[in-house]
């Protein structure tokens, strides 16, 4: 994925989505149920009902983008099905896209001591 520029804003949209969306779809979704800006340069995020399948929304500033990702194996672990948004930092976006808990990240490797 294209890293996202430092200070950046991501929204996970709580609750699954219809993934047969397109871009005008979820921006249209960002406006109506989140009341946000979908141009204003925050990245959106969106989960499917199955939970292998994100889509995210970006404008960058010259247009609209849209990502996808489906895991092979596994779920993306996402909030409950609350109405909103929640904000999330883009290491935690990270985390999600390479299947890890992005709420409790943990380290499953360690170096040796030294000496």
């Amino acid at each position: 994925m294209i890293t996202p520029p430092t200070g950046m804003h991501v929204w996970l949209a709580a609750g699954a989505t219809d993934m047969r969306r397109g871009m005008n779809g979820l921006a249209l979704q960002v406006q109506q149920a989140l009341r946000r800006d979908p141009h204003a340069g925050d990245l959106y995020v969106f989960r499917g009902k199955r939970g292998d399948l994100l889509k995210i929304l970006w404008h960058d500033g010259l247009g609209m983008s849209l990502y996808a990702k489906r895991l092979e194996r596994g779920r993306f672990i996402w909030p409950t099905p609350t109405d909103g948004a929640v904000a999330i930092t883009a290491a935690q976006l990270g985390y999600m896209l390479e299947g890890i808990d992005w709420r409790n990240p943990r380290r499953t490797w360690r170096p040796d001591a030294a000496g």
